[in-house]
């Protein structure tokens, strides 16, 4: 996770350039989107882990293993 947002996050400021060429009234970094996003996309990740884990812990490791 944290390297997606190691290299998405320099990749976003140089788009953005490009962004604010081809567009009016448009800032080159609006840092306000710049978070929300970061924020949305870590709490889409972290539910994306932490629903299959706690399911994970109410079952039998004897269960599990069974089950391969």
């Amino acid at each position: 996770m944290a390297i997606g947002v190691v290299v998405g996050l320099p990749g976003a400021l140089v788009l953005s350039r490009v962004l604010q060429s081809l567009l009016f009234e448009v800032a080159a970094i609006e840092l306000t989107a710049y978070a929300g996003a970061a924020a949305t996309l870590t709490l889409a990740a972290l539910a994306a882990t932490i629903i299959p884990t706690r399911r994970l812990l109410h079952l039998s490791p004897v269960a599990a293993l069974r089950g391969e």
